[in-house]
């Protein structure tokens, strides 16, 4: 399939009627499928944790993260959809034991001298699991926030460090009382956090920008925080147009944090795909004694994308970093010292490419790992989180159930894959949320549906698609409840999901795929559900929120924002336009999980719902709010927020 994705005569073909046609459908990427994924079958479908279904009728593993034990004695597997930890044993390659998770897990972190693997599970609820590796038991559990993530012990092992992401903080464990000791308030969606050998900082990425789209600078960051005071102690921002931050490592002496993650190219049309157009995958590193970010190398080959970076991992020697690419199911082996010397040439002056003369230039330049990057197909699909022990990295295959062992003392290296659930025929949903997420579906492997819609839901960028012309960048939107809110994008140009997959199928990833292939991920589409919102408590709304659910009556907000999905289907003027087109009208967006999708307005001017109902509703287009007073727009959001 790499070798086809990556240049097929036919689909050079195709491409050329594509360029000036327009990207017509924006499914996959970018604002299309607007505000995607239905609810027809609410009552009937499992709920759904980061865009996969769960229930008895989701038989599937989906082996997310990995740990291993530094002599290599165990392997600890999350399996999400599987609602278990496996641990495998390394010499026989098989599963020696499986522990029942009360929610899926999403991390785990191994403290091996206390005999102890830590594992958060659970969405609005969460709780982190501790297992008594010896035992294979839980032992206890702590309770958690809103869908916690990147567990971190502390060398001593007094102190867990967890990242609860939808209530954006971060918590310290005391575990010698079983408490959070400390809370900090972080940016947008803590997702991914590491410590440094000294236990001095802790390392924090943040999964997507926090500025409104229509700033100079729209980024995702990175926190550095100082795990004496517990403060943050410098945030770094990452380059323009990062998003889709998963993960993060450190180097074995702790001077660099190594943060993969796509690097949207927003700022042009979206013409082509080709040498990075319109996304790239990067490695971006900072320097943890500076405290600044020093450059970002691209993963990618000049022709030949490694869409959505997922997982890495620095081995033990510091000779490799290693990143796993869930979107054409590979990873990237990288010399770890070769990249800091030619890092060093650059910054000393001296050209290594025809692109890079300075540190500036190489997060454009799609050579600068020639020669010291090598690219390791895997058996299985979709490889997630990444870990090493010795010279052997292990990688959980999400999509196929299984793990993949790589060598990489072996010339050319050796790669095995065994199975961790028993082999079945994926199912149409399941189909359509590989498709959803396979880069091999795009030309030359540069994206896939979930490089703009994360999660099936947004990167936080605006694009600037074809369907509505050129020069008018619209921000990308949740593929959520779109196949039940016809018309489909901001414009309404798409009378339903349907036809925006398959269009952005031939205009997004410049691809012509069996009907098959959007059949299924409609089906996935359809099948996605709302994560409980964290702004209710226990469930319910607030007292803040339900006065705002009166003033949502009263400011006429329900006259447009209507039905199920809190939207009318029609469109309207509300004094945001024209766009650089002239448009003045747009579609109604449904209001379901709206807390999560932030930026809003349909070229994602207004970084909060607060910014909303104020500074971009003057005239009261958008609902009658001039008269309310700072606390009542405050419940207003919050029942917004809630929903």
């Amino acid at each position: 399939m790499k070798e086809q994705a990556g240049g097929a005569t036919p689909r050079c073909i195709l491409r050329i009627g594509y360029v000036m046609t327009s990207v017509v459908g924006i499914m996959c990427l970018t604002v299309g499928l607007l505000y995607a994924s239905a609810a027809v079958q609410r009552s009937a479908a499992p709920l759904s944790i980061e865009g996969s279904p769960l229930g008895e009728d989701y038989p599937y593993g989906s082996p997310l993260a990995v740990a291993v034990s530094p002599e290599g004695g165990r392997v600890y597997v999350v399996q999400h959809t599987g609602r278990r930890v496996d641990v495998v044993d390394p010499a026989s390659k098989k599963i020696v034991g499986s522990i029942a998770m009360a929610a899926a897990p999403s991390g785990l972190a191994l403290d091996t001298a206390r005999n102890r693997l830590f594992v958060t599970c659970g969405l609005d609820t969460g709780q982190v699991a501790v297992i008594d590796t010896n035992a294979a038991r839980i032992d206890f559990t702590l309770a958690a926030g809103h869908t916690p993530v990147a567990p971190v012990v502390s060398a001593d092992g007094r102190t867990l460090f967890v990242c609860n992401r939808f209530d954006n903080e971060v918590v310290a464990y005391d575990l010698a009382d079983r408490r959070v000791r400390r809370r900090l308030a972080v940016a947008r969606e803590p997702i991914a956090a590491a410590r440094t050998p000294d236990d001095a900082l802790l390392v924090v990425a943040h999964h997507l920008p926090s500025q409104a789209a229509v700033g100079d600078h729209v980024a995702a960051r990175v926190d550095l925080i100082d795990t004496a005071s517990f403060e943050i102690a410098a945030s770094v921002l990452l380059p323009n147009g990062s998003t889709s931050v998963r993960d993060l490592c450190i180097s074995p002496d702790g001077r660099f944090a190594y943060v993969p993650h796509t690097l949207g190219r927003f700022g042009v049309p979206t013409t082509q795909v080709e040498r990075g157009w319109m996304n790239t995958s990067a490695l971006s590193i900072i320097d943890l004694n500076e405290r600044r970010w020093l450059t970002t190398v691209l993963l990618d080959d000049v022709d030949l994308g490694a869409a959505n970076p997922w997982g890495v991992v620095c081995t033990a020697d510091g000779r490799s970093i290693v990143v796993a690419h869930s979107g054409t199911h590979e990873l990237s082996v990288i010399d770890r010292q070769a990249l800091h010397q030619k890092i060093g040439r650059v910054a000393g002056g001296e050209r290594v490419s025809e692109v890079s003369t300075s540190l500036e230039d190489i997060p454009n330049d799609l050579g600068f790992l020639v020669g010291i990057r090598r690219r390791v197909s895997l058996p299985g699909e979709g490889p997630r989180g990444v870990a090493a022990a010795g010279h052997t990295v292990v990688a959980a295959e999400y999509f196929s159930d299984s793990l993949a062992w790589v060598d990489l003392h072996r010339v050319p290296v050796t790669v095995t894959s065994i199975a961790l659930s028993p082999s079945a025929e994926p199912c149409q949903i399941r189909r359509g949320e590989m498709a959803f997420h396979d880069a091999t579906l795009c030309f030359q492997q540069w994206q896939s549906c979930a490089s703009c819609h994360p999660d099936a839901r947004t990167d936080a960028l605006n694009w600037d698609l074809l369907n509505d012309g050129i020069g008018n960048p619209k921000n990308s939107r949740s593929m959520l409840h779109t196949h039940a809110t016809p018309p489909v994008m901001i414009t309404g140009i798409r009378d339903c999901a349907e036809t925006a997959v398959r269009a952005g199928f031939r205009f997004i990833q410049f691809l012509v795929v069996p009907e098959e292939v959007p059949a299924a991920v409609d089906a996935y589409l359809k099948a996605l559900r709302p994560v409980p919102s964290p702004s209710l408590e226990n469930e319910m709304l607030s007292a803040s929120a339900l006065r705002g659910k009166t003033l949502f009556e009263q400011a006429n907000c329900a006259a447009c924002h209507s039905g199920r999905y809190y939207t009318d289907g029609k469109l309207h003027g509300v004094g945001l336009g024209p766009d650089e087109r002239g448009i003045t009208e747009f579609v109604t967006p449904p209001l379901v999980e709206l807390w999560r999708t932030a930026p809003y307005l349909y070229d994602g001017r207004a970084r909060t719902v607060e910014e909303v109902l104020t500074t971009h509703n003057r005239q009261d287009m958008h609902g009658k709010t001039s008269d309310l007073s700072e606390e009542e727009i405050s419940d207003l959001a919050a029942y917004i927020l809630s929903l």
